[in-house]
């Protein structure tokens, strides 16, 4: 299957394609509803069975790109498609998540339900493709096109203050990226192409790396999100559908640490060890400090979006150390966040949807009544903190150790954030689920039913088995990281 690659990208859209001619069919949204869901879901399981064929096939002990497919375009842009041992967990990342995110909106989702199927298919197509794009252009188109699905996500199915939210989060990403897009036309005017396997091996002067490193720098930390520029994470996920939070923490925040693994780290060597120290003390401020604030909060949902601040800091930690433990750290924390706080927003989507609240003080005792998901939230929240057996546990160490090579003092930093997280989640868990039932409204609250079961299985499986074998991620990966690394160290001279 030589386009492979194109299947797994575009078919979500033909998907969206035929649920787009069901509606325009339909006499009305509710007839069409149930017939949506079902369209939606086969076509995220089909695009989920490609990807597993596409890792299946893949060849992990080449460091070359993989699946390549490459056709001219337009003004010397191209067409051009492939994977690395990097990208490829990606792709089956969002592969995966997105069928559970279609079952999680089975009945939450009651007004125009078509529409809601249609933006997370196409969004699918728009984020496999920033994991499998080769060429400047088509990756920035791909990057950008992201935001058009998720701000009509927030901004119609959202919370009360959903407008505001989706403005927000929409004119922040926006901002960082036009600063990539200029320094994206200097590189394809400099190199004389828009490869990006190309742009890697092109040397590109000391004097300008600095410049066109920080344009890049500018959106992918906003997408991340890093401290300071990440307010617009916590007032997305507290407006976002459960469904969205699940797709914004699992896998849009993944595309600023891809970014700067396919961009910063191998394009401009020079310019990354030259910031070296600022990031790493963006991202030891972004792991004690947003662990502080999210001990504050009231709300689960604000917290947990916090917490997403706090774990994507050990990811740009690890980037930046450069070496195979840091890069391999950081890859293995951005899959692992994707389970684990994808799971803890559908553990939050499970009591909203009975209470409609996310007030931490209105819940209280619900281990009596919901020992089933008491069990599930605690694993997630176990998970989240990085216990020993969980997947969280691995990303952690890896970065935490690679820094340590490199600075001592982020490591110390860092190693505190592990503790404050601790206190952060164990303290929710403890208000929201121990103790007495105080209030009269949980008194007829239910445990978790079959369909929000078949949703958290597969998120537990995977949490605990790269858990206990991480090599399934690490002999993956380990080549291209190593190619990456290697060039890196090359460049700087190390």
């Amino acid at each position: 299957m030589s386009h492979i690659l194109s299947l797994v990208t575009f078919l979500p859209l033909v998907g969206a394609a035929v649920l787009l001619a069901v509606r325009m069919a339909g006499k009305s949204d509710a007839s069409v509803a149930p017939a949506a869901r079902r369209i939606a879901f086969v076509t995220t399981l089909i695009t989920l069975a490609v990807s597993i064929l596409l890792v299946a096939r893949f060849d992990a002990s080449n460091a070359a790109y993989q699946f390549v497919e490459h056709y001219q375009w337009f003004a010397g842009a191209a067409y051009h498609m492939g994977v690395d041992g990097i990208s490829i967990l990606f792709v089956l990342l969002t592969a995966f998540l997105l069928p559970l995110c279609i079952l999680a909106s089975w009945t939450t989702i009651k007004d125009r339900v078509a529409d809601y199927m249609i933006a997370f298919l196409v969004l699918e197509t728009l984020v496999i493709g920033v994991f499998t794009s080769l060429d400047l252009f088509l990756f920035y188109i791909f990057f950008e096109g992201t935001l058009v699905p998720m701000f009509l996500i927030i901004g119609i199915w959202g919370g009360q203050n959903r407008i505001y939210a989706a403005y927000k989060f929409f004119l922040y990403t926006l901002l960082g990226s036009v600063l990539m897009l200029l320094a994206m036309l200097w590189m394809a005017a400099e190199a004389g192409t828009t490869s990006i396997p190309l742009l890697k091996e092109y040397a590109f002067s000391p004097a300008v790396q600095p410049l066109l490193w920080l344009a890049f720098f500018a959106s992918f930390a906003v997408k991340m999100p890093m401290w300071p520029v990440h307010t617009w994470l916590p007032d997305a996920h507290v407006q976002a559908p459960t469904a969205g939070s699940v797709i914004l923490a699992g896998i849009l925040l993944k595309l600023g640490g891809y970014g700067f693994l396919l961009f910063n780290l191998p394009m401009f060597p020079q310019a990354s060890e030259m910031f070296r120290p600022l990031v790493f003390a963006l991202s030891a401020i972004a792991i004690v400090y947003t662990s502080l604030v999210a001990f504050r909060q009231t709300d689960i949902k604000k917290l947990i979006a916090y917490s997403s601040v706090a774990h994507m800091g050990f990811v740009t930690m690890g980037i930046f150390a450069g070496n195979d433990q840091g890069v391999q750290g950081a890859v293995f924390q951005m899959l692992s966040h994707g389970l684990i706080s994808g799971a803890l927003f559908l553990c939050v989507g499970v009591v909203y949807d009975r209470m409609h609240t996310r007030e931490i003080a209105f819940y209280g005792g619900l281990t009596s009544k919901m020992p089933w998901f008491a069990a599930i939230f605690l694993m997630f929240t176990m998970a989240n903190v990085g216990l020993p057996g969980t997947s969280g546990f691995i990303g952690e160490i890896l970065s935490l150790t690679a820094v340590y090579e490199v600075s001592t003092w982020t490591a110390l930093f860092a190693a505190s954030g592990v503790i404050f997280s601790a206190v952060y989640a164990l303290t929710l868990y403890r208000n929201v689920m121990f103790g007495e039932i105080t209030n009269p409204a949980l008194k007829t609250i239910t445990d978790i039913d079959r369909r929000e079961l078949i949703v958290f299985v597969p998120l537990i499986v995977g949490t605990l088995w790269l858990g206990v074998y991480p090599a399934a991620v690490l002999d993956l990966t380990s080549t291209s990281v190593e190619a990456l690394t290697a060039g890196f160290r090359a460049a700087i001279g190390g």
